[in-house]
């Protein structure tokens, strides 16, 4: 499996880049998401993903692991192709397609070109769980790093407090004692405030 490419980018267009790493060009398919991060640039890394059928290996690439982690996921429910995934991707960011699905939210899903309510509800079934474990915030920060925030949101609904009352503590208490604190005392004030 090719994790990621790193070189020029020889070819940009909204749906596909060449990358060129060390004169071996890489055809990957992208996202507008993607495209946004990269069009300004000469070079840089994308990871990637190889999708494999009967009739064709597609590279795709991502700018950030984010959208790679939930192109994974969306590919993952019956019925979403890669295609639609990428098309998912290119109508909205990572974590709105997260949030919405985890608020389960048919109608913002069913604005994207290809997912009908079918799709939009199938997608809501299959991934709240997945995705309502975990931190959007987490996953989706850049390269897998965790953010103080993101680690005492974790922290309180591993508590057994519910995500949505933990991030509104957690954003209350960011907003009263800064970036500077400690997670230990992120986590005790964020606690007071609920």
């Amino acid at each position: 499996m090719i994790a990621f490419v790193r070189g020029q980018f020889a070819v940009k267009t909204p749906g596909r880049v060449v990358v060129d790493v060390n004169g071996v060009g890489y055809d990957l398919q992208i996202s507008l998401n993607t495209y946004s991060a990269i069009s300004n640039k000469e070079s840089g890394q994308l990871f990637t993903y190889l999708h494999i059928t009967e009739n064709a290996q597609t590279l795709f690439g991502f700018a950030e692991l984010a959208e790679k982690e939930i192109f994974l996921q969306l590919i993952s429910v019956s019925g979403v192709g890669a295609s639609t995934a990428r098309m998912m991707l290119s109508g909205m960011r990572p974590d709105e397609i997260a949030r919405a699905i985890v608020q389960g939210n048919t109608r913002q899903l069913e604005s994207i070109k290809g997912i009908g309510k079918k799709s939009a509800e199938r997608l809501i079934v299959e991934l709240r769980d997945k995705l309502g474990k975990q931190s959007i915030e987490s996953s989706f920060a850049v390269a897998g790093v965790q953010t103080v925030d993101a680690d005492a949101v974790n922290a309180l609904i591993a508590l057994g407090i519910s995500r949505p009352m933990a991030e509104t503590a957690v954003k209350k208490t960011m907003a009263s004692v800064g970036e500077q604190a400690s997670l230990e005392d992120i986590i005790k004030q964020a606690l007071k405030n609920l």
